[in-house]
């Protein structure tokens, strides 16, 4: 087994798989696969009569061009982590929240109300969503449309002025990444900030530990939807035992006993329903109540086109550079068509 950066399994996969130097499984994301499909770089797996044991959500997640290509092991979506002692209450609404980050920041109780990474568009995603932005369209059966770009659409600008507006009130700070966004949190130097599932374990070992709580996304002009996404297992069309390795997946990795180890060492949304049915953590719950408001993440070959200019964008507006929050946008969405094209 080898340990990657997060995006370097995909990358890599591409140079290594055709050279023969690949593994025979990845495990990844499911926004990944229009991509890998695309490229020939993943394998149908066939999970006969497990089918039913695995959430339809996560299913569906996987399948492209109406054939499965992953194994499922869990879901995710963020949603608002906050800290009871600073916020015994979670706002319910966008400007609430930003009222009590500003009183509290005002009171010196925190550095920073709320809390969000510079460059990080996923987790910037239901700033977009909630202001009337998207990234693709939908076509009739509600499949992503990658002719319909929504990165200058006046929904994602509002986004975009918004954040901007933030960073201008300091409700923002510029030059913030995950490890600081997470230990201002942990530390109780921050109050509020959109996570994931994937938190959960060092919240829990952390100062907060007994503190915090987890919330759905507060409405903004619109409901803000996060981002919905599945990880699993996908076999490499270029692995050298490639029915091992499916055999490996659906007799091994598919059942109770490995699927509930899986939730144990990384707690998350289980896929697997035996496994998730028994699942009485009531963050894990909260955090499965906002996925039922998510978008999935598109999972078309075009969506690798989007995630760096992207986040370009977004760290543009965090350093007040690229223009205004407008142009910033039509920038973006310029890079983005060009680059699908």
């Amino acid at each position: 087994m080898q340990e990657l950066d997060f995006g370097g399994i995909r990358d890599q996969l591409k140079l290594a798989g055709p050279a023969g130097e690949g593994p025979d499984i990845i495990v990844g994301a499911h926004d990944w696969l229009g991509e890998l499909v695309a490229n020939g770089l993943v394998e149908p797996l066939d999970v006969g009569d497990k089918e039913k044991n695995f959430d339809p959500v996560a299913v569906k997640a996987w399948t492209y061009n109406g054939e499965l290509y992953g194994l499922p092991y869990g879901t995710e979506a963020i949603a608002l982590m906050y800290n009871k002692k600073l916020v015994p209450q979670p706002p319910k609404t966008w400007d609430e929240l930003k009222q009590i980050a500003k009183r509290l920041q005002d009171q010196k109780k925190v550095k920073q109300g709320y809390v969000l990474q510079q460059g990080d568009p996923y987790h910037a995603y239901p700033i977009f969503s909630g202001h009337g932005g998207y990234i693709f369209g939908r076509t009739q059966d509600g499949s992503y449309d990658p002719k319909d770009l929504g990165f200058d659409s006046p929904g994602a600008k509002a986004a975009a002025q918004e954040i901007s507006s933030m960073v201008k009130q300091g409700l923002l700070r510029k030059g913030i990444d995950a490890p600081t966004m997470e230990s201002l949190f942990r530390n109780g130097e921050a109050a509020m900030y959109f996570t994931g599932p994937w938190a959960l374990g060092d919240t829990r070992k952390s100062k907060v530990k007994d503190d915090f709580a987890i919330a759905p996304i507060p409405k903004m002009k619109e409901a803000a939807r996060p981002f919905v996404g599945s990880q699993g297992f996908a076999v490499s069309a270029f692995g050298k035992n490639k029915d091992v390795a499916k055999a490996f997946l659906t007799e091994f990795v598919a059942t109770d006993e490995v699927m509930q180890a899986f939730y144990e060492g990384d707690p998350r949304i289980p896929a697997w329903l035996p496994v998730k049915n028994k699942v009485d953590d009531p963050a894990i719950k909260a955090f499965g109540e906002s996925a039922k408001n998510g978008d999935p993440m598109p999972a078309i070959p075009q969506m690798a086109g989007v995630w760096t200019d992207w986040g370009n964008a977004v760290t543009l507006l965090f350093q007040q550079k690229g223009g205004n929050p407008e142009k910033v946008m039509d920038n973006a969405a310029k890079a983005i068509r060009s680059k699908i094209k």
